[in-house]
């Protein structure tokens, strides 16, 4: 899986082109933290954001899910989107460890897909905005 991204700063945004395969990722990690059955307020703990603000990160990041698609993200999204892609390990481990099985067979990816993701959301910002 491709997880290197570029993102551009415009006008207090960050345009970026995740592919579909990017997407599913993302969007696979706000859902599996949404449906774990945390309360509001542990989400928030999480990701810094409230459901309402999930959700409509998630409606934004739906699509057909087989094409490239460009995307203008605040520094806020971002950061919720960094928070799921850390945070949803996790809600995997258990008194036995990590269970990598388990974490593939419910999000369909490798945790380091996951851990892959995020670092280079961090790093396409940091290029985009050290002078």
């Amino acid at each position: 899986m491709r997880t290197q991204i570029k993102v551009t700063e415009v006008k207090g945004a960050f345009h970026t082109r995740f592919t579909s395969v990017q997407t599913d990722l993302m969007l696979e990690a706000l859902r599996t933290l949404q449906g774990w059955g945390y309360s509001d307020e542990a989400l928030a703990v999480q990701l810094n954001a409230d459901p309402e603000e999930i959700a409509l990160l998630t409606e934004r990041l739906k699509g057909d899910h087989r094409t490239t698609r460009d995307f203008a993200l605040t520094a806020r999204e971002l950061h919720v989107i960094h928070s799921a892609l850390t945070a949803v390990a996790t809600t995997f481990i258990s008194r036995g460890g990590f269970s990598e099985e388990g974490f593939h067979n419910r999000t369909s990816f490798f945790r380091e897909n996951f851990d892959a993701m995020a670092l280079s959301i961090v790093r396409a910002v940091d290029e985009a905005t050290t002078p």
